[in-house]
């Protein structure tokens, strides 16, 4: 079955780093567009990292200069590293795989909380 772990999760103070990995399985994760979602409290899910199959990547503007996506196609695996980290980034995040196919389709995973703060 297709699953997801996500990882890396907890607390952490301002200013400091934190690298978050989702280890896939179930699915053939080399064809899939790989993503980082985030969900604030009181906000809706938005996209703020995405890769390809090829390595290209998307950045939200927010977050842009502070975190970097990467993939592990052998090891199945997409990691967010996150640097001056501040309470803004405080959210559920959750890893998303995408194939660009008609109908698309995606799996989620089940989300990881971080939280920054003193």
């Amino acid at each position: 079955q297709v699953q997801f772990v996500e990882s890396g999760g907890g607390l952490v103070q301002p200013g400091g780093s934190l690298r978050l990995s989702c280890a896939a399985s179930g699915f053939i994760f080399s064809d899939y567009y790989m993503s980082w979602y985030r969900q604030r409290p009181g906000n809706q899910r938005d996209l703020i990292a995405r890769i390809s199959t090829g390595g290209a990547t998307y950045l939200h503007e927010s977050i842009k200069g502070r975190f970097a996506i990467s993939r592990n196609n052998a090891k199945n695996t997409v990691s967010l590293r996150m640097n001056n980290l501040s309470p803004e980034d405080t959210a559920v995040y959750y890893c998303n795989g995408n194939l660009p196919s008609n109908p698309p389709i995606g799996f989620w995973g089940q989300g990881t909380q971080f939280t920054v703060s003193s």
